[in-house]
């Protein structure tokens, strides 16, 4: 789960303890540098000295939610502090309506393709958050007007898709030596006569559940042909693809080479495919945005950096894929949740 154990739950705070705790987060969030005890007593306007601020600042410490950067006179939050802000001081704020508009004709502009849609989206999203972007493109299943399969002799036979938008993909399939033509004919009638005008996804589970029933009216051979033709899409490693943009947004904090080196193994991470499915696998953690900060998340905590990602449905109500951002761990949270909140909304309904 994205939550880190602190020892004092923010109920446990006294009001004094929570406005100096909340003060020293906002003013890091903002500039990114320590922040004192004058300054946290000018913020206040009350009858508080620095000396007194100071003692409820190290009480904060000694709680581990704030630390003191080598000899600084300043505090900066714990990764286990922003947590706790996260989850109990944090007032999300809300987009404006120019703001929903400009997320909305990006998203949807006319011409463009799920992909170039999502391009734009993520491209967005970076520009207006000033972190890298993030977005997992589901598996763009199209109608098909034609399946067919073609013997290609030693075992081994083409499965050939034509969409109703024109695309052809060909995938090769093992099957059994010797296998008759009458075989290859008979599964890809069957398979035409479900699959027309639909994508795979919406027919695979109904075909599974005919052969599975010996409703399908097929032999075993033939069967097994339907079977391992769908298979070779459901397998395919290209079903969904990671996009990333704004990398150059997380070199904006670097002051030193470990940052510099941290992050180059954050973007050799992102090229994986172990990291796609890991992102996905956070995002479905619980309802609307889900935020990791630093060491909280084992793909980023090395980087430390913060991630903020949402799934997105299909008219089905599965997740097909996630966006989200990437950024130091001092991300303006406030702004950016309800950002990466409604662009993920606005790319399911795009999808439905």
């Amino acid at each position: 789960m994205p939550r880190s154990l602190v020892s004092s739950p923010i109920g446990e705070l006294n009001e004094r303890s929570r406005e100096i705790f909340r003060l020293v987060v906002d003013g890091y969030v903002a500039t990114g540098e320590p922040v004192g005890s004058r300054t946290i007593s000018r913020l206040l306007g009350q009858n508080l000295s620095p000396a007194t601020i100071r003692n409820v600042m190290a009480d904060l410490e000694e709680a581990g939610l704030l630390y003191a950067p080598h000899t600084s006179a300043g505090r900066m939050p714990t990764e286990a502090g922003l947590r706790l802000f996260v989850d109990g001081l944090l007032e999300v704020g809300s987009l404006a309506e120019d703001e929903r508009r400009n997320i909305e004709s990006i998203c949807a502009a006319r011409g463009m393709s799920l992909s170039q849609a999502l391009e734009e989206a993520i491209s967005a999203l970076s520009g207006l958050s000033h972190c890298a972007g993030i977005v997992i493109a589901p598996k763009q299943d199209r109608p098909l007007k034609h399946i067919e399969f073609v013997h290609l002799g030693r075992g081994r036979a083409l499965v050939v898709l034509v969409t109703e938008d024109g695309l052809v993909e060909n995938r090769i399939i093992e099957v059994p030596l010797g296998l008759p033509p009458s075989a290859l004919a008979a599964a890809g009638n069957y398979l035409n006569a479900r699959l027309v005008g639909r994508t795979i996804e919406e027919a695979r589970d109904e075909i599974q559940h005919e052969i599975e029933t010996h409703q399908a009216q097929l032999d075993a051979l033939t069967s097994k042909l339907v079977a391992a033709g769908l298979a070779s899409w459901a397998g395919n490693d290209k079903a969904s693809a990671l996009i990333v943009r704004g990398q150059a947004n997380l070199l904006d904090d670097v002051t030193a080479l470990a940052d510099l080196e941290r992050l180059r193994t954050l973007f050799e991470m992102l090229e994986t495919r172990e990291t796609m499915v890991r992102l996905l696998d956070a995002s479905k953690q619980g309802e609307g945005v889900q935020i990791f900060i630093g060491a909280e998340n084992p793909l980023f905590g090395v980087a430390g950096c913060a991630m903020l990602i949402a799934s997105y449905q299909n008219s089905r109500q599965q997740v097909v894929g996630a966006i989200g951002v990437i950024g130091p761990t001092r991300i303006n949270y406030a702004r950016i949740i309800p950002m990466v909140d409604y662009t993920a909304k606005v790319i399911g309904r795009l999808i439905g």
